[in-house]
């Protein structure tokens, strides 16, 4: 199947393009968009890919599932366009990098210099139905996305891998932690973050720290 993704990605990622489950998948979401608002803009559904080539990620952040309303899904996780405003999980996001880096929280919650700069912004299922959280979960994705942190888990050194929340940790598990840093902590949105364990938890300086230490350029969050 010929699917339109940033080269090194289908590459690395060319066997599951020929497996029964991604056919599936592929006419299920063709279905679904056919037949519903769906988000991101097909276009965009592989942005995290084509942003951030497999050879120049640094970092990887998993997030679930796009958002799912009108505007926001961009293919990044936890990312919205200039201009739309920042949903809670974000704003806590950036009120957390300026209580760990000094770093004021921008007027944008536009993610693509961070994907720029090779950090992955991943979610773990890349399309969803209009006002219907998780409605394309359990559809293949997952075995899509679980895929490609084996590739980077398996194919590359050094990487950090920041999991927010029980589902992002679950992924803990495809991670060798003796060639990658992998920090975890509850999940940016309010109803985790307020109950503690989100703010102080450091991960853009520890993640910047380990990147120096193996001889890379920090991420400019």
């Amino acid at each position: 199947m010929n699917v339109k993704i940033e080269e090194t990605w289908k590459n690395q990622l060319a066997g599951e393009f020929e497996k029964p489950y991604f056919t599936a998948l592929v006419n299920t979401v063709r279905q679904e968009y056919a037949q519903y608002r769906c988000f991101p803009p097909g276009k965009l559904i592989f942005n995290a890919f084509n942003l951030c080539p497999f050879d120049k990620v640094r970092v990887v952040i998993i997030g679930q599932d796009p958002y799912h309303e009108q505007g926001q899904a961009m293919g990044l996780s936890f990312s919205v366009p200039d201009g739309v405003p920042m949903p809670p999980s974000l704003i806590n996001i950036f009120k957390e990098i300026e209580l760990d880096l000094g770093t004021p929280i921008p007027l944008s919650g536009n993610l693509t210099r961070w994907a720029q700069q090779g950090v992955l912004l991943l979610n773990a299922t890349l399309t969803v139905r209009e006002h219907i959280a998780a409605s394309h979960q359990h559809k293949g994705w997952e075995e899509f996305t679980d895929a490609a942190i084996r590739a980077l888990n398996r194919g590359r050194n050094n990487l950090v891998f920041i999991l927010w929340g029980g589902y992002a940790r679950s992924k803990a598990s495809l991670i060798d932690r003796t060639r990658h840093l992998v920090l975890q902590s509850v999940h940016p949105s309010p109803l985790s973050a307020n109950r503690g364990g989100w703010f102080g938890n450091h991960h853009f300086s520890l993640t910047n720290n380990y990147l120096v230490q193996h001889g890379m350029q920090p991420i400019i969050w």
